[in-house]
């Protein structure tokens, strides 16, 4: 036996030591499926299986990264640099890089994402003449990526009549038409996009049998990572590739399918069995990340779920405490509420503010939590914002880049022929265009044509063109022999970008040139880390496709003490030791858009599940009465979610606060004589974590008719003049008053010097 093989448990041998045939590891959450996945390549190739005939694919660059790693050292490095390992996107952007040219692209082809795209059909709309307010790029850059992903094609589309009858119902009759020039317009510019990358793939591998049979014949043994994930084409390329040997093995947990958005297909995951003979079934259920009350707290709510894969997810981890369950008034209170909570938590158990994760359904509700971790000066950082790759500066140089690579990149030109302002206008840009389409050529062969031909363009203006072409000819000489980062530097000079950028001596011009500066360093580490590696150069056309590839979380060092902030989609495959998971409210998560069918249900549930099942030691869940939405406070009511949870392993952290009127004097003296008399009392009571009161409490909407936060009706009649003294803002006077009953507000001059409006239905303030 291996020595290696002692790190596994038997669930996890099992699939590590199967070696021929289709096999089935169904893993939950925390159960290790990673560690399964790497051992099992490292096991095939100590049983001497050429690591060139593995292929392994991921949903991230980092995870086949660190795989990578873990493979190398437990095998040794060598062997490992010729696996061919790493995402769906960059592992057949390789194989199209090689093949593509069969379908009519250059090896060289620029891959677009998903702002490019969408400045190109932004383009096509503008030329077609369309209404933009009908023909947003966005929503039709959406349907053509999930057309291809389904595998439609422009061919198909047109003889498909229920999807053009379904655009027209839309108010979108020329979407086919948009459709088709779009991808006439990557092709004619050697681009491809994210989506193209999946199709011109199985394009190539149904029209050209013999690169199949080359491509079955290299990947003898095929794994794939978080197959639940998989959409229809990459379904189809994974079918296509194993058919021949049938040595795959997928890894994944049908509970953590969250992104039929994005046209992932449960059913691929739920109907394997199906689509191999004989397939072996093997079943991580042992999760060694989270504490007992955790795990039971998630599998009493996945239990839920009508459609899903057998397996008991379990833990031999201590019990821990209790999934913590907190009210509060509005979505500001639940901001300060988690703010106290981590400042707590961290004072108290020396813990790095990078120990917490901060979970919500959607990017909006973001700005509370921000506004309250600023207050109490705890850094954070939002993944899912602007990526680095997306700023403006960093999009210049990467454009002229590309231009370099392929010089027929239209979105690249069009960015860049004009910056630094070198006299093209953007008339004579439309001109180019026009002349472009007219004769099926690029904009940068029109260029260099243009004694040819017969445009209306001055002579100045011409050789400012000229010009323009022979800096990127001269760029494209250099690239010859350079490196990335050789070129890289020359082009950030030549180009004028740098000047350009200095001139500007604001803090926002400073940051664009330390940004370009951090860029030509993370090129020189690719290039330093390309060495390491058998089959690579590091020249530009790698760092360009390793960037196009990149996303937000794959970039992330993990080296900065900060809360995280992100959305329950940008959570899977994270853990964090303490977990909020925010916003648990009807309408809000599960999400309004989301509760149509039962399968759009059940996938708001499991994305509940995988949120819960990032925390390794405590998991936090808060919702609110009422929260903002569109500048107006509504009613909200609890997630059903909430109540699926077992209450053995939720507690209440909502304070009771019980009043009754306690009288000054004995009601006897009074006697009975006079009318009667009622004591008044107002009780507000917490959620009881038992099931039932929960379901009551569902039911309840709150009394606006009594104002939530202050009932002081000396508060609510103020006047202008008052003086008053605030919980937070100090002492104050009080300058304006406008609004009537709840909507009541006080415009307040405090002493510290601060102006604030504040609503009195909710103002905790002391008349003095």
């Amino acid at each position: 036996m291996k020595e290696y093989l002692k790190d596994l448990n038997e669930a996890q041998k099992a699939p590590v030591l199967h070696k021929e045939g289709p096999l089935i590891v169904i893993a939950g959450a925390g159960s290790g499926k990673t560690r399964v996945l790497t051992y099992r390549i490292a096991h095939l190739m100590a049983q001497g299986v050429d690591s060139f005939n593995i292929l392994a694919l991921t949903f991230t660059n980092k995870a086949a990264r660190e795989m990578k790693q873990r493979i190398s050292d437990l095998v040794g490095g060598s062997e490992a640099k010729n696996l061919w390992m790493g995402t769906f996107h960059s592992v057949f952007a390789r194989l199209l890089r090689s093949d593509g040219p069969k379908l009519g692209y250059p090896s060289n082809f620029t891959i677009y994402d998903t702002q490019d795209s969408q400045r190109l059909i932004a383009s096509i709309i503008k030329e077609m003449g369309l209404d933009k307010d009908i023909y947003k790029y966005k929503q039709i850059q959406n349907r053509i990526s999930s057309f291809k992903n389904s595998l439609i094609t422009v061919k198909a589309y047109f003889q498909n009549p229920e999807l053009i009858e379904a655009d027209a119902m839309a108010k979108r009759p020329r979407l086919g038409e948009i459709y088709k020039n779009y991808v006439e317009r990557c092709f004619k510019a050697g681009a491809m996009d994210f989506d193209d990358l999946l199709l011109r793939t199985n394009e190539l591998l149904n029209r050209f049998p013999d690169v199949l049979a080359k491509y079955q014949e290299r990947f003898r043994y095929i794994l794939v990572d978080e197959y639940q994930d998989t959409n229809h084409s990459q379904y189809l390329i994974v079918r296509a590739l194993a058919d021949r040997y049938q040595n795959i093995c997928v890894v994944g947990d049908d509970a953590q399918s969250i992104y039929s958005f994005r046209g992932a297909n449960i059913t691929n995951i739920l109907n394997f069995q199906r689509d191999y003979d004989d397939v072996a079934v093997y079943r991580l259920e042992q999760n060694y990340r989270s504490t007992k009350n955790i795990v039971n707290a998630a599998n009493s709510i996945i239990a839920n779920n009508k459609h899903q894969l057998e397996k008991v997810v379990w833990t031999a981890n201590k019990e821990g405490p209790k999934v913590k369950l907190h009210r509060s008034p509005t979505d500001a209170e639940e901001g300060r509420f988690v703010a106290g909570s981590v400042f707590e938590h961290k004072m108290q158990q020396q813990m790095a503010h990078s120990d917490f994760a901060v979970l919500y359904r959607t990017n909006s509700q973001s700005r509370a939590i921000e506004d309250a971790l600023r207050k109490r000066d705890i850094p954070y950082r939002i993944f899912g914002g602007l990526s680095f790759y997306q700023r403006k500066e960093i999009k210049d140089l990467l454009s002229y880049l590309r231009l370099v690579i392929n010089p027929k990149d239209e979105e690249a030109l069009k960015r860049i022929i004009n910056f630094p302002a070198r006299g093209i206008g953007q008339t004579t840009i439309d001109r180019l265009t026009i002349a472009a389409n007219h004769y099926e050529r690029s904009i940068f062969e029109i260029i260099e044509n243009l004694d040819k031909l017969d445009l209306k363009i001055n002579a100045g203006t011409r050789r400012k063109l000229e010009d323009f072409v022979n800096m990127i000819k001269s760029f494209q000489i250099m690239n010859q022999q350079a490196d990335a980062f050789t070129l890289a530097e020359h082009v950030v000079k030549k180009s004028g970008l740098l000047v350009e950028f200095k001139k500007d001596g604001t803090p926002e011009g400073v940051t664009r040139i330390e940004n370009l500066e951090e860029l030509l360093n993370g090129i020189k580490d690719f290039v330093e880390g390309q060495k390491e590696l058998a089959d690579a150069t590091g020249d530009l056309t790698e760092f360009l496709e390793d960037v196009a590839l990149a996303t937000d979380l794959d970039n992330d060092k993990g080296d900065s003490d900060r809360v995280a902030l992100m959305t329950v989609h940008m959570a899977k495959g994270l853990e964090f030791p303490y977990v909020y998971i925010v916003g648990l409210e009807e309408d809000l998560f599960p999400s309004a858009m989301s509760m149509n069918t039962r399968s759009e249900l059940e996938e708001e549930r499991r994305l509940f599940y995988v949120a819960l099942t990032r925390a390794e030691k405590q998991a936090f869940i808060t919702y609110t009465q009422n929260r903002y939405r569109w500048g107006k406070l509504i009613d909200a009511e609890p997630s059903r979610f909430i109540e699926e949870i077992d209450e053995a392993f939720v507690e209440d952290l909502t304070p009771a606060s019980t009043y009754t009127f306690k009288p000054f004097v004995s009601p006897d003296i009074f006697g009975s004589s006079g009318p009667p008399r009622k004591t008044t009392t107002r009780v507000t009571s917490s959620i009881a974590p038992a099931e039932k009161q929960l379901r009551k409490l569902r039911k309840l909407k709150p009394n606006l008719s009594q104002p939530i936060g202050h009932t002081d009706k000396a508060v609510m009649d103020l006047e202008v003049g008052t003086l008053v003294n605030h919980s937070r803002f100090g002492k104050g006077e009080v300058l304006k008053v406008e609004g009537n009953g709840h909507d009541k507000k006080a415009e307040i001059q405090f002493a510290k010097g601060d102006t604030k409006k504040l609503l009195l239905r909710f103002a905790k303030l002391e008349i003095l």
